[in-house]
């Protein structure tokens, strides 16, 4: 594992219980650029069951959740509900409430 997937990861578990942040902000604090966001998905993509990550934390900027119907947005919104977290039924969360 390279020195900046490790950065990733521990941004990625630092983001607290019914709280959010979004791709772009786990890249940045991870010492990435905003593009970095790629990064970010790739490692939440094939890592979140290895080193049990709380993917579900991680959102896109504008609040959406990326997940499509049927391709794991019911259980995303489901795992931020039960920490708490407003997820309308569009699959939106307020970030100036609930991110990080």
């Amino acid at each position: 594992m390279t020195e900046t997937t490790e950065r990733i990861l521990k941004a990625i578990k630092k983001v607290p219980k019914g709280k959010v942040s979004c791709y772009r902000n786990i890249a940045l604090r991870s010492g990435l650029s905003a593009g970095g966001a790629r990064q970010v998905v790739r490692a939440l993509h094939s890592m979140s069951d290895a080193h049990a990550l709380p993917w579900h934390r991680i959102i896109r900027a504008d609040g959406a959740i990326a997940l499509p119907a049927g391709g794991g947005r019911e259980l995303q919104m489901e795992l931020l509900r039960a920490e708490g977290v407003a997820v309308s039924k569009e699959g939106r969360v307020d970030m100036e409430k609930y991110g990080v």
